[in-house]
């Protein structure tokens, strides 16, 4: 059985060293610099879609149509709890030891009392999965992620991904299983799995984008960017740094600086009103009085005066 499992490691291999040997071959010139091997990646991304249309997609429409959802989603639960632990490697190696004690956990967790991971109790218990690979970590330690490249069958990736994609295949439980076609099976239930969690997202692709080719890689590369660089985890941290520091000076006593809207209300602050005993008409305090106007009556007629009495 180990002689199966390092024969099956050495064809995967060796189908990622195919393809890199490809790429030096094709070898074409591009002005994108994040592309360089753009027409090789093409054929590929040709090549995986008729694939994709032929086999895959029919067999994940069938699959989200027909299998019911609770047991859908113990597929997805049960295959996704095999990463955990791998997950976890790697967050440690990151020395994101919080994030690797809670895969870790969730491991241990979901093995035992979620039934091998079918049931995932970790997740409402506030246990949140982080799906952290090789390639993520050597992004860590600085390994640029060179040009982008579009595997066949297995999708788009980089030059640092397809290098560190052994380690992945090791560090997948599945792939450690002796039984060839329980394996196998095994595989082939995760692709149709995870073809059919991104059905609604591929339709919206073909309908929206007028080169589905560059709107993947782009959206591939920005994300896979995301994920090395933990920037939507970047906002939390700033925020709980703020937090200890409001919480340090609140136990030292130091005020907070007064930011430039403080005096704002005071200043929009209404005039006082006058003393109740001042008589009507008066000005309010704090004001320079000015010339009374004239009361605003009407004119009243002088009296007539009779005329003098001629003889």
């Amino acid at each position: 059985m180990t002689l199966r499992n390092a024969s099956g490691r050495s064809r995967a291999s060796g189908l990622v060293v195919a393809a890199g040997a490809a790429l030096l071959l094709s070898g074409c010139a591009t002005t994108n610099p994040k592309d360089p091997f753009e027409k090789f990646n093409r054929a590929m991304f040709t090549f995986n879609d008729a694939v994709d249309r032929a086999a895959l997609k029919p067999a994940a429409t069938a699959y989200k149509k027909v299998t019911p959802g609770f047991v859908q989603t113990g597929v997805h639960n049960f295959f996704g709890n095999l990463t955990d632990l791998w997950s976890s490697l790697n967050n440690f190696a990151q020395f994101k030891g919080q994030d690797g004690f809670s895969d870790l956990t969730r491991f241990a967790v979901n093995s035992t009392l979620g039934l091998a991971g079918v049931l995932d109790i970790a997740s409402p218990a506030g246990l949140r999965k982080h799906n952290e690979d090789l390639g993520q970590t050597l992004g860590y330690w600085g390994v640029p992620s060179g040009p982008y490249l579009m595997l066949p069958i297995l999708g788009p990736s980089t030059v640092r991904d397809t290098a560190a994609l052994p380690g992945d295949w090791w560090g997948d439980l599945w792939t450690h299983v002796d039984d060839i076609p329980w394996r196998n099976s095994g595989i082939a239930l995760r692709a149709v799995d995870q073809r059919a969690s991104v059905l609604d997202a591929s339709t919206l692709l073909d309908e929206a984008a007028l080169d589905r080719y560059e709107f993947l890689r782009d959206g591939f590369l920005q994300r896979r960017q995301s994920q090395v660089l933990d920037t939507d985890k970047a906002q939390q941290r700033a925020d709980k740094v703020q937090e200890r520091i409001d919480k340090v000076q609140e136990k030292l006593g130091v005020k907070k600086p007064e930011t430039p809207n403080d005096g704002a209300d005071d200043a929009a602050a209404p005039a006082e009103a006058a003393p109740a005993d001042a008589p009507a008409g008066a000005a309010p305090a704090g004001t320079v009085p000015t010339e009374a106007a004239p009361p605003n009556n009407p004119p009243v007629p002088s009296p007539a005066t009779p005329a003098p009495v001629t003889q």
